[in-house]
């Protein structure tokens, strides 16, 4: 693994960049274009292509763009606007704390009980390692609402506000935090559900609806994705004890059997960010997304030679995994 990361880090240059820079420019043109289309939303054709404009526009920047560009996949080119230090997406979540959360913690820690706080973000029960408690008999519910609320979720991730329940948490750094997440929040409200609508004038009504639907299918979507790449059924988690020990290797080895891909073509690759190649992902957090696809085959082939499992399955597969895995953790 540490051969093959250094054979993609010495092979970067400018059609790695060329792909960032196609993307961005894809990204933001289709956002112009759905805004546009919704003005006149109130001819449905117009409201329909606008809506899955501006949703598509929502995903890639916030899959393929936001996510891995403050992963530091893109900081080797040294361009000030596509840097991991300055990038700010289109999302409730403040990007340094997403990056505290997500960087930090979930890709050390992954799918370790008690240290990654992706598990069940707080709400659900994963894994049977966690006590069971008569409120998770609705955890369905809540994992359905999680997922149509879900920038909110990651919003309020690093506030830690179960910890901060059970008195686990530093109120000052949370109340800090939650100050930041209140201030981005806003400004993401006042784009979407006041400033844009406003714009249309009479057309208010469906540039809200559309700006409201286009963020529910990328919340469903993130969701969706997200999930699929740790919970379906055949994936573990681990107790802290499970890596007392762990070298490099333990840590290449978590990775991979933690982790699980979604089979798909170039289309289902780029709505995902790339995260379609959840194991290769997390064995190399900040290669440049656009090489997962070149890296999968040999990452394959080195699991089966040392008989470590490498789940992948079409998406609806996956996600019915999930769905089986969080109903049946919902019962004693």
């Amino acid at each position: 693994m540490d051969r093959l990361r250094q054979e993609i880090l010495a092979s970067r240059g400018a059609d790695d960049a060329a792909y960032v820079h196609r993307i961005i420019r894809l990204q933001r043109r289709l956002e112009a274009a759905g805004r546009l289309a919704l003005f006149a939303g109130i001819l449905p054709p117009a409201w329909i292509a606008g809506t899955t404009m501006l949703a598509t526009a929502k995903i890639l920047e916030n899959m393929e763009l936001g996510h891995n560009v403050m992963h530091g996949q893109w900081d080797w080119m040294r361009d000030p606007e596509i840097h991991s230090t300055t990038w700010e997406w289109d999302n409730t979540c403040p990007s340094e704390q997403w990056k505290h959360t997500h960087n930090q913690i979930h890709h050390v820690w992954t799918n370790v009980l008690h240290k990654d706080r992706d598990v069940g973000y707080g709400l659900l029960r994963i894994t049977p390692d966690q006590k069971w408690h008569p409120v998770y008999l609705a955890q369905p519910v809540y994992a359905a609402v999680l997922a149509c609320l879900f920038q909110w979720g990651v919003a309020l991730h690093d506030v830690e506000v179960e910890r901060l329940l059970n008195g686990r948490a530093d109120p000052e750094v949370s109340r800090a935090r939650l100050d930041e997440v209140a201030e981005k929040a806003r400004k993401q409200v006042l784009k979407d559900y006041v400033a844009y609508p406003l714009l249309a004038g009479p057309f208010f009504l469906p540039v809200l609806a559309g700006n409201m639907t286009a963020n529910l299918v990328r919340n469903v979507w993130a969701f969706t994705v997200i999930f699929c790449g740790h919970f379906p059924g055949p994936v573990p988690t681990f107790t802290v004890d499970d890596v007392v020990a762990e070298d490099r290797n333990g840590w290449y080895v978590r990775q991979v059997i933690g982790s699980a891909n979604i089979s798909g073509g170039r289309l289902m690759h780029l709505m995902t960010g790339n995260l379609s190649h959840q194991i290769e992902h997390h064995l190399f957090p900040d290669l440049p997304s656009n090489r997962y696809a070149e890296i999968a085959p040999k990452v394959r082939d080195a699991c089966e030679r040392f008989g470590l499992p490498y789940v992948t399955g079409s998406l609806p597969r996956q996600f019915g995994s999930v769905v089986k895995r969080i109903v049946r953790m919902a019962l004693p």
